[in-house]
């Protein structure tokens, strides 16, 4: 599986930016896929994340209600929605997916995903 991530760049606070993740290769309709993101010198921390099949999603407490996630089926494609941006959701941020089903502990969980694409940077400016 390969991903290919893009639509990141600079943005003023309170903007929008729209990520894109595309996947290829022998994808499973059962897989979690998710973003994560990376601030400068922090760790990668779970930002939103989708089951394929059922389509519910799951976001960390800090970015409900500005950011949405959501899929295209026929396109292989997951996409992240960002509203409201503000300087702190400044980072690298990264799309993941898991080779099947997982558990729905495990959905926030960083090592719980198999396939990851290259970052791609938000940066929202104050």
């Amino acid at each position: 599986v390969q991903l290919q991530a893009c639509g990141g760049g600079l943005v003023q606070a309170g903007g929008s930016l729209r990520l894109s993740c595309a996947a290829s290769g022998r994808t499973s309709r059962e897989r979690n896929m998710a973003w994560f993101r990376q601030a400068p010198g922090k760790e990668r921390v779970f930002v939103a994340a989708i089951r394929w099949s059922s389509r519910h999603t799951y976001y960390t407490d800090s970015v409900k209600g500005r950011f949405t996630i959501s899929r295209d089926n026929a396109e292989s494609t997951m996409y992240l929605q960002m509203d409201n941006l503000q300087p702190e959701d400044t980072a690298d941020y990264y799309c993941a997916s898991t080779g099947g089903r997982i558990i729905l502990s495990r959905t926030r969980d960083l090592s719980a995903y198999d396939f990851w694409g290259q970052g791609t940077q938000v940066t929202v400016s104050s």
